[in-house]
């Protein structure tokens, strides 16, 4: 069974595929393949979500299927059944499942006891699905007609804030398997962790990022500055903490004022204005986050489309 958890569980060229039908289905979006008819798809949350449930539960419909919201809370696994049975059940009602949740181990652990396709909606470790939009975000810029991935190689991005998040985590593990460059500005205690590294090497992947505590050097002659919020749902107990140590490392006018000048801003939203962006930056015509929070949808629906023709 091929399920989605990390960017690596599409070969670069099923990526590519990915890509070319996400263009697909934006540009012809009332008119795509109906890849889901008949089928049904689960959505798990154990985590609180706008942009995730709405493009999973339109994308499905989109795709000719039937999309069943779930809370972990109102299941039995909020009454202690275990992952492994739950899969097993649900396995037996649904076509595939999207899961959005915390520690990676619950994806894992799906995966493991499911007979359908397990996708990772978002855990702790990784966000595979945003980056793969981020990924398709740019291809829009670099490579309108063709989405060749190959244009992605030797861009510079540059993630700034938390880089032990797992949006940091995804775009490391992006950055190595499409060729770019990557470079991470935070504080000291905030830096990638062995965590993605080990993901690195099981994947026989280079570690090639670098991360720094300067944000002004970090940003020289970027193409792409990314960021997210540095307060993430768990890490609430640390907020004072986290604000006050990220403070420099706000992506504001001064910062994109070093990068290129026909560089981009990504954030895979919510923002909180005047943290981690400055408003200045949101509205600048550099930022493409609203673009970004479109192509969730098409991304996903080439996502699930990708993981049925692999699985069939």
């Amino acid at each position: 069974m091929h399920h989605f958890l990390k960017e690596t569980d599409f070969t670069p060229e099923q990526a590519q595929h990915v890509f070319l039908l996400a263009k697909q289905f934006k540009d012809d979006r009332l008119n795509c393949p109906q890849t889901l008819k008949k089928q049904s798809w689960g959505l798990l949350f154990y985590k609180s979500s706008t942009r995730t449930r709405i493009s999973f539960e339109v994308g499905v419909n989109e795709l000719g299927g039937f999309p069943i919201v779930l809370d972990s809370q109102n299941t039995q696994i909020g009454r202690g059944e275990t992952i492994a049975d739950t899969a097993k059940v649900m396995s037996q009602y649904l076509h595939g499942l999207v899961i959005r949740t915390y520690g990676h181990e619950i994806v894992e652990e799906f995966a493991k006891h499911a007979t359908m396709p397990i996708v990772n909606g978002l855990t702790d470790l990784n966000h595979p699905c945003q980056l793969y939009t981020d990924i398709f975000t740019l291809l829009e810029r670099y490579s309108p007609e063709a989405m060749d991935i190959n244009t992605l190689k030797g861009k510079k991005v540059v993630f700034l804030g938390d880089c032990a998040s797992n949006m940091a985590n995804s775009w490391i593990h992006s950055a190595a398997m499409f060729g770019m460059e990557i470079t991470l500005a935070g504080p000291e205690g905030f830096a990638p962790t062995h965590e993605i590294d080990a993901v690195l090497e099981a994947d026989g992947l280079a570690k090639q990022y670098v991360f720094t505590t300067d944000a002004k050097s970090a940003t020289e002659g970027a193409d792409v500055l990314c960021t997210d919020v540095w307060v993430s749902m768990g890490d609430e107990a640390e907020a004072v903490k986290r604000k006050s140590a990220m403070t420099p490392y706000q992506v504001n006018g001064d910062l994109l004022a070093l990068a290129k000048s026909d560089a981009y801003f990504l954030h895979c939203l919510p923002a909180h204005a005047g943290e981690e962006v400055s408003q200045e930056v949101l509205d600048s015509p550099q930022s493409i986050i609203f673009d970004e929070a479109e192509n969730r949808l098409h991304a996903q629906k080439a996502i699930m489309a990708k993981l049925v023709e692999l699985n069939s």
